[in-house]
């Protein structure tokens, strides 16, 4: 009897050693991307989101077109930049919408904003502006890139002109250049912006006398432009799903560009 007790006592205390340990929950890693807000000279409150790898290098600003928004308009793009190693600023102008889906929480933050209620896509480019302040009050030390799709092409080119102190190159994506941009065009920047600039059209923006006309000037002035086999509007000529085709030749165009920055 007195066995059978040190026996049970035996498998008690087994048992009892092989409890499972507590688990203990994986710690996950920060978000890389953070939400972020900064005010215009008019005050303004811009919404962004910010991609942060190493404050030493470079960042690219991204600017999104008309009607459209940060995330909508770039969520297919930014993850090949920060792949590449760029930390990314990417923010709702307040001339925007919900073009490729979310929206625009610039404009969600002013129910008043109202496009032609006595401001117009210009106006913007304090947005643009801002957006390179903070990045370089928030202690970003290395090259900055501006890039723009459409209306902030136009403005992004103006910007790199203003500021070519503080940027060190800037990619347009069909640099908007109709008549409600009648005052902010780009195209008296081109002979004097001495950063690296290039310029993007797809071919059937090609067939325009204006893009054409821009174009040339660019080229004029020593600048680079490149017409990819296939393409949409802004941006959204680096987007396979939204040219309906093969955009690596564009990516590349794009890539040898920034590498050379």
């Amino acid at each position: 009897m007195r066995n059978l007790s040190i026996a049970c006592i035996g498998i008690l205390l087994l048992l009892g050693s092989c409890k499972k340990e507590p688990k203990h929950e994986a710690v996950s890693e920060p978000e890389l991307s953070q939400e972020i807000s900064f005010y215009t000279p008019d005050s303004i409150q811009i919404f962004g989101d910010l991609y942060e790898l190493d404050k030493q290098g470079k960042t690219i600003l991204l600017f999104h077109q008309g009607g459209s928004n940060a995330r909508g308009e770039y969520e297919p793009i930014i993850p090949k930049l920060i792949e590449k190693g760029y930390n990314i600023l990417a923010i709702d102008q307040r001339v925007g919408g919900q073009f490729y889906g979310s929206y625009n929480r610039t404009l969600a933050n002013i129910p008043t904003n109202g496009f032609g209620d006595g401001y117009g896509y210009c106006d913007a480019y304090n947005n643009l502006e801002s957006a390179l302040d903070f990045i370089i009050d928030s202690g970003f030390t290395g090259d900055k890139i501006v890039w723009g799709s459409s209306y902030s092409a136009s403005l992004g080119i103006q910007l790199a002109n203003n500021r070519q102190q503080d940027i060190s190159g800037v990619l347009a994506f069909s640099p908007a250049s109709g008549n409600s941009l009648k005052d902010c065009l780009p195209n008296e920047y081109f002979e004097t912006i001495k950063i690296p600039l290039l310029l993007f059209r797809p071919p059937h923006e090609m067939e325009r006398e204006t893009s054409k006309l821009q174009s040339e000037l660019a080229k004029t002035h020593g600048h680079q432009t490149f017409v990819p086999q296939h393409g949409v509007h802004g941006s959204s000529m680096l987007v396979a799903s939204r040219v309906g085709s093969n955009v690596d030749e564009t990516w590349k165009a794009v890539f040898s560009f920034l590498q050379k920055i």
